[in-house]
């Protein structure tokens, strides 16, 4: 039972991790309400799937989350079959960015009805869930964290404890993300008028990769996914507005002025309220060749792109 782990929500993020672990020998109690998440996995040996949390947290020691939405994690973890519906009392992690309103919430709830709760998002993207090289910030009880840290080095190469008060670990990760959205959209903003000054934008990238002005975004989202034209980092845009507003909301509860993170939530909503929500983040990009008239591509000349915003494919 102690090789037993439940893991809720094994799709674009929460499949590669699972993986990780059914590869490291454990056994896996799944759940997802999305019948192609969890195909890849039935038939499996060592993999049993379940019908709901509550049937998860009946059979497994400890259960990973890996959802997208506050709204889901309530549902999941508090929900008429959810885990907190149990007569058991497993160790619940989770492993989602849902803002820390959302975890001291559940973390309540749970921690009231007897279960152990660590609180520990992660980042790295799919590759990096592929991959285990995932940061994993941790907070909740100390005792609790250096029990579970074992299994959390299976699916993270950098874990880090942040505090023992749930939710600050959601509150690393949500800065963390307002950073990396800002390098991306600040990119973005840089490379459109560098390509309308006729730079290609190869060359600008080599330049800003060996000067002050590289990021994230310059060294990782744009080669591999913007000016290869394939804007397939792994991250829906949608979920990038989610963090960002997280981000506010939890700046404003802290009362500590946004001036810059305000423009840059705006930038992702005018990308979702353009039919780019469903897209990869680095769709944001598009918005910019817009309204730049260029492209942002490896073969790019300065006319508007056909990958217009609001066109789906």
């Amino acid at each position: 039972m102690a090789d037993r782990v439940g893991f809720i929500g094994v799709g674009r993020m929460g499949g590669p991790m699972a993986r990780r672990l059914l590869a490291r020998g454990y056994e896996l109690v799944i759940r997802d309400v999305d019948d192609a998440a969890v195909l890849p996995f039935k038939g499996q040996a060592g993999v049993m799937v379940c019908g709901s949390p509550r049937e998860v947290a009946a059979r497994t020691p400890v259960v990973l989350l890996s959802l997208p939405v506050p709204a889901t994690l309530d549902e999941v973890a508090l929900g008429a079959e959810g885990l907190a519906a149990a007569a058991e009392r497993p160790v619940v992690i989770d492993l989602s960015t849902v803002g820390v309103r959302a975890a001291r919430r559940v973390a309540a709830a749970l921690g009231a009805a007897g279960f152990g709760y660590l609180d520990a998002p992660v980042s790295g993207g799919v590759s990096g869930a592929e991959k285990g090289t995932l940061a994993v910030m941790v907070s909740g009880d100390p005792t609790l964290f250096a029990t579970w840290k074992p299994l959390l080095t299976v699916i993270g190469k950098n874990v880090f404890y942040v505090g023992a008060e749930p939710g600050q670990a959601q509150a690393m990760k949500l800065a963390n993300n307002m950073l990396s959205a800002t390098a991306l959209v600040a990119t973005a903003e840089a490379m459109a008028v560098a390509a309308k000054a006729g730079i290609p934008p190869a060359v600008a990238l080599d330049i800003l990769n060996v000067s002050s002005g590289r990021n994230s975004a310059t060294q990782e989202k744009f080669p591999r996914a913007v000016v290869t034209g394939t804007f397939d980092f792994g991250f829906l845009l949608k979920l990038m507005l989610k963090d960002v507003k997280l981000f506010e909301e939890l700046a404003e509860d802290l009362g500590v002025p946004t001036i810059v993170a305000a423009a840059v939530v705006n930038v992702w909503r005018i990308g979702v309220t353009q039919g780019l929500g469903a897209r990869d983040l680095t769709a944001i990009v598009q918005l910019y060749e817009r309204w730049a008239g260029v492209q942002i591509r490896a073969s790019a000349s300065a006319t508007a792109t056909d990958e217009t915003p609001g066109r789906e494919g």
